[in-house]
This record gives structure tokens, sequence and C-alpha cells, in this order.
């Protein structure tokens, strides 16, 4: 498998990075505020110009001088997303001038040795114009002047990125795996996990809920292909969110995350066992149709019984998904995490042979129940499997007015239980004989 290169954009807090990453990436993907420091840990997605593939990273902004915890952590992951990336992309805010930071952090890039193309945000300002000239001090190369948030000069940043990547054979492949999203509450271990997974600190973790304010992509490379790990933001309840900008957007890129997930692991705190607010994190991704599992994380610390935290996940969820009691902290069955989201993204892909379909369909018209519906007897004649990720069923029957929920409910869990479904969103299309011919 060839391998994607990699274009860090680094740069102090608030200079417009994540808008930067947007334009390169072509979604609006990472939350873009005001705020300073809204983005904390390295996040990737794929980019794609000239027909070459690429992967941008976006990081935190680096202040230099900030003695808080919170921000050695944020430069800590983006002196590893410098180390990690083919090309940097050092990006400034032509408004506010050339600094001495701006000067530190250019120092430590020529010190890195990785190719810099350095940008000027902001030149629709008027104040921003000379500063494209001062850049020049900085001696990491031909400043380019851009504005990230309304596409001036993004063309020619393109091209400037395309010349300075390493010779490829130019068929870079796209991630060929599955997307898994780990979701949940704030503060149950979602970053921990993440990090436990892939060997090193990803992102960062705090004991203060709300640290991780985006979702954060990034990809393994496992046995024959390439999965993409998504970490997302602890989804509070609505109400909660409206409050504060930046919640109610992270909200809203945590659900998209799913959307564009093929699975979906609930971290669940297990002390607490599985609240409100974490069965309707499992119908946000039912609804997104994302194949789920449910991960009890905290084991180590739990006085949970096992069967008071599972019987939630065997009754309110209508997906039943299979779960694992986890720790971050202990590593216990974290090398269970990864086997376990394959196993749900290869039946979520899987089908089944319309003959073996049948034979069970058999099985249910000769033992199963009777259904019986405004004096008539519902007859099922045949069913077919037309598609899949997720599956999808038509199933023919003498009247779709037959078809009560029970029913609906009965087939749908016959086809887990018989066919290792569980966990996995099932789509059910009834058609009854006087819709053949329509």
């Amino acid at each position: 498998m060839s391998t994607v290169p990699i274009v860090a954009i680094i740069g102090y807090p608030n200079v417009g990075k994540s808008t930067l990453f947007n334009r390169l990436v072509g979604e609006r993907d990472a939350v873009v505020s005001p705020e300073p420091g809204v983005t904390r840990d390295r996040k990737s997605r794929g980019a794609e110009w000239s027909g070459r593939v690429f992967e941008v990273l976006d990081t935190g902004g680096i202040d230099l001088r900030s003695g808080e915890e919170m921000a050695e952590q944020v430069r800590m992951q983006a002196t590893v997303g410098v180390a990690s990336a083919e090309l940097v992309i050092f990006m400034l805010d032509g408004t506010r001038g050339i600094g001495p930071q701006e000067h530190e952090i250019a120092d430590i890039l020529r010190r890195s040795g990785v190719p810099v193309i350095i940008v000027v945000n902001k030149i629709d300002s008027h104040a921003a114009a000379d500063s494209v000239l001062e850049a020049w001090e900085l001696g990491v190369g031909e400043p380019l002047g851009i504005s990230a948030e309304h596409g001036l000069g993004i063309g020619e940043l393109l091209d400037a990125v395309i010349a300075a990547l390493p010779e490829g054979n130019g068929d870079e492949s796209a991630v060929d795996g599955p997307s898994i999203a780990i979701v949940g509450r704030p503060n149950v271990g979602k970053s921990s996990l993440l990090n436990a997974l892939l060997g090193d600190d990803r992102t960062i973790v705090s004991s203060t809920p709300g640290t991780t304010r985006d979702s954060i992509d990034t990809l393994l490379a496992l046995d024959d292909m390439q999965v993409r790990l998504i970490d997302t933001a602890g989804l509070r309840r609505p109400r909660r969110r409206a409050q504060h900008h930046v919640e109610y957007y992270s909200a809203l890129r945590a659900i998209d995350s799913m959307r564009r997930a093929d699975v979906a692991l609930l971290v669940v705190d297990a002390d607490e066992g599985l609240v409100d607010l974490d069965l309707q994190i499992a119908y946000e991704a039912q609804r997104a149709r994302c194949a789920t599992a449910v991960l009890f994380n905290k084991w180590d610390v739990s006085n949970t019984q096992l069967d008071l935290a599972t019987e939630r996940v065997r009754t309110k969820i209508r997906m039943r998904p299979p779960w694992l009691t986890v720790s971050a902290l202990t590593g216990r069955n974290v090398g269970k995490i990864l086997p376990l989201a394959l196993d749900l993204y290869a039946a979520y892909n899987g089908r089944i042979p319309t003959a073996d379909l049948n034979r069970w369909v058999e099985e249910v018209k000769n033992h199963g129940p009777q259904y019986h519906r405004h004096g008539k007897q519902l007859k099922i004649f045949y069913a077919v499997q037309y598609d899949s990720a997720p599956p999808r069923f038509r199933v023919m029957v003498n009247s779709r007015r037959l078809i009560t929920r029970n029913f609906a409910a009965f087939f749908e869990n016959g086809l887990r239980e018989n066919y290792g479904l569980w966990g996995v969103p099932l789509i059910v299309d009834f058609a009854g004989k006087e819709e053949r011919y329509s």
C-alpha cells in the first residue's frame, strides 16, 4: 500500500488554521470560532489537487510563552505533527504583523529539517499587505498571501504544496478500510481509548470535561488496510449545547462524524452505567446507520455488576449492540476493540445469499408465530438482500397493510439472531402483491 504524504498546518493561535484546513479538504469539517484555542488536538483529512492525494493535518495554535498545562499539551501535539509531516504550512495572521514568537517558531521549523511553505493570511485586509513582505525576514522561503476565509490565493498555495511534496508514484490510495467513530458523553475516556489504541498520545487527555472540541481523524495501518479512527467531542444534552457557541458546533461535528463512519464505538463510564444520554447517542448512531458497539470504560475503578451494566444494552438499544468492558488506563481488553469493530464492519458490508435467506424465511413461515390483521393472515413469499453497508432487504408479502410493528421487530431480530447482525443497522422493506406491478 502506498503512503499518503502528510501536510501539517501550524501557527500561532487564531491565525485561521482551521479555516484553511476546511478550504484544503473541501469541507466545513474543523470547528472555526473567533475564540482562541478552539483547535487543541491534531486532526487530519484527505485532500486532492492535480491528481495528487495527500493528508492535511490541522494542529492547535503554538503559544511558546504560555505556562498553562493545556497550552503545553497543545504545543506537544503540534510538535509531533511537524515531525510526522512531509511538508509544513506555517501560517501567519497578516493583520498582526511579524512578532518575536513567529521568529521562534521559524527557528524551530528550520531545525526540524521539514520543508516549509509560509503563508500570510487575511490579505483581503489592507493592514495585511505589508506583512507579506515582512515575512521574508523569517528565512523559511517565499511567503504567499492568502485569504482562507474568502479563498484568495488557495489555488496558488495548492500548486506550491504539490511542487514541494516528495515525488510519489501518483497513485496514493484513499482510505480503503472502515471509518470508526469513537463517541460518547464528555469525560468518559474517548481520547484516552484512542491513544491506547494508537500506542501514543495522539489526542490531549484531561480530567476537564470538553477537552476535545472537534472530531479528530487519525489513519491507522492495520493488516492489509488503512483504518480511519475518529475521536469526537463529548455530546451533551441539546439545551446545554446552546449555551456555548463552540460546544454547539462541536456537537454538530460529532454527529456528522457518525454519518461518515461505518462503525460507532459508544464509550460509556462503567461506574455510571448506561444513562439516558448514552441511549440518545446510541439512537444518533442508529440514525446515522452506523454499526455500533458499546465500550464500558474505566472498568478498573467500577463497582458496577456486569449484568446491571449490560441489561440496558439488551433491552433499550434497538440494534442490541455487542459490548466490551475495557480500561484505557490498565489496557484491559483494548486489544479486543479493533477486532470487534472489524467484525462489525464485515457484517455491515456482508451479503446473505438469497438461497440461504429464503431457507430461513421458510423456517419462519412454518414454525414462526402467525400474524393476523383486519381478519386476514400475513403471508411471506420470499426475501432478498439487495444492498449492503448497511444491509437492505426486500420482503414480499401478500399485503403490506398486514405488517404490524411486532412482526417487523420479530423479523428484524430474527435476521440478527440467525446471521450474526447484532449491532448492525438493518433496513427491511416490505412489499405487498399490490405493489409488484406498480
